[in-house]
């Protein structure tokens, strides 16, 4: 019964990855060209098991359990219009050590902060009190978790991730998939891993109050080694689509730019579409959403919206065509045709919905330099971030030296490559 939390198996692989793409310094090959990394599981792992020691009792009765970031290869800021994306889980992980305790008390520790950090709470009023930001998100999925009639009892937890935070990798949905997972299992809930999407979203949105769409948390939850996942953020009916991983990879390019308008950028653009959406509603019985809209429907209600919000509508329904095409060209093996819907997907992004940003710019335009690399596009809310690249497994060591030596030049700035592996999605090691 693969599609409940409580049953799911998981398999895990080591992965080749880059060390920081400033370590090439434009030799073909030296000592620091590709190595192989320990597992990612084991990083997290040994990181939750050292914060073990502290704990009282130590490390009996704990369990491991882990969620993936993610990258969106296509479908950029259609989740929140009811329309489709299609990313992927990567093997970049948000991991979590649970045990039940007695009483009604739960204690989270963060290995990853300085001296371990930690928060106590009631599990039955998880509101109370002004914990740290860290700990709202672990709060917040025992809250939804309530909500939906899963009252949990008291816990100890030790979180620790290798999903690098502030880079649009979704380490917040890791966080939320993780814990709610480890609870799930802990304390027998059978929750369907698209219901449990929606709890954490729910908990993102209304506790912490972000406003994400679905997306992130779907791919986090429902991923499957070596596959995208299409996904209707409607009905949140999916689909696994395969990648052909024997012949390219997915690489994560990080700026290493702050993400400084990312926030109020989102929430405007989808006021934008709402507004937009709303009138052609008023032309055109059913449209509830821009998903439900055409270009043609849009064109019609130019002389109604700013000639800002036309460009935003155009984007996204642009972009769910993008969508709806590339899960066809990927079931086919057809990278190089994906590949240029990817690069259409930046210039819709850069021009129409103006997410972009000088850097991510330059990243693309760099990685299209690469001969190998079939498609580059801006991933994520935007304005700063990561890029996704689809890149021939044999130009993976050239197009990382490239990007290495260029991006810096071009911005003076350090960028972090990583090249991944589609995972999947939550469970727990065993």
């Amino acid at each position: 019964m693969e599609g409940a939390v409580g049953l799911r198996p998981i398999h895990r692989r080591a992965a080749v990855t880059l060390p920081c793409a400033a370590s090439y310094n434009g030799r073909a090959r030296d000592a620091h060209s590709l190595r192989l990394r320990v597992s990612v599981d084991m990083a997290v792992v040994d990181r939750l098991r050292g914060a073990l020691g502290s704990m009282p009792g130590g490390p009996q009765g704990f369990r491991y359990f882990r969620a993936p970031g993610r990258v969106n290869l296509i479908g950029e800021h259609t989740d929140y219009n009811d329309g489709f994306v299609l990313p992927c889980a990567l093997d970049m992980d948000f991991g979590v050590a649970l045990r039940p305790v007695a009483g009604r008390q739960a204690r989270i520790v963060a290995a990853d902060m300085p001296d371990a950090a930690a928060d106590t709470f009631e599990v039955d009023q998880p509101g109370q009190g002004d914990p740290a930001q860290w700990a709202r998100y672990a709060r917040a999925v025992v809250w939804s978790l309530a909500e939906e009639g899963f009252v949990v009892d008291g816990f100890e937890a030790v979180i620790a991730s290798d999903v690098p935070q502030g880079s649009g990798l979704s380490s917040s949905a890791a966080y939320e998939v993780a814990l709610a997972t480890a609870l799930a299992r802990t304390f027998g809930f059978e929750i369907a891993l698209p219901r449990l999407a929606l709890l954490c979203q729910r908990a993102e949105n209304r506790f912490v109050g972000v406003q994400c769409g679905i997306m992130d948390q779907s791919i986090s939850a429902m991923g499957r080694a070596r596959h995208g996942l299409f996904l209707d953020c409607r009905d949140l009916s999916f689909e696994h689509v395969p990648i052909d991983t024997e012949h390219y990879r997915v690489v994560v390019c990080d700026t290493s730019a702050p993400r400084t308008l990312a926030g109020s950028a989102y929430n405007e653009r989808r006021r934008q579409c709402e507004t937009v959406a709303a009138a052609i509603g008023r032309r055109h019985e059913g449209v509830r959403a821009l998903r439900d809209a055409t270009l043609e429907m849009l064109d019609e209600v130019a002389g109604d919206i700013t000639p800002v919000e036309f460009r935003r509508a155009r984007h996204v329904l642009s972009e769910n065509g993008r969508v709806l095409e590339a899960k066809s060209l990927l079931a086919r093996g057809d990278a190089v045709g994906f590949g240029r819907l990817m690069a259409d997907s930046h210039v819709s992004l850069r021009d129409d919905y103006e997410v972009s940003s000088a850097e991510l710019d330059a990243m693309v335009e760099i990685a299209n330099e690469v001969e190998g690399c079939v498609g580059a596009r801006m991933t994520g809310a935007g304005f700063g971030g990561c890029t996704v690249n689809l890149v021939a497994a044999p130009a993976v060591e050239a197009f990382a030296a490239h990007i290495g030596r260029h991006y810096p030049e071009r911005t003076g700035r350090t960028p972090r490559v990583y090249v991944c592996e589609a995972a999947d999605g939550a469970g727990e090691w065993g």
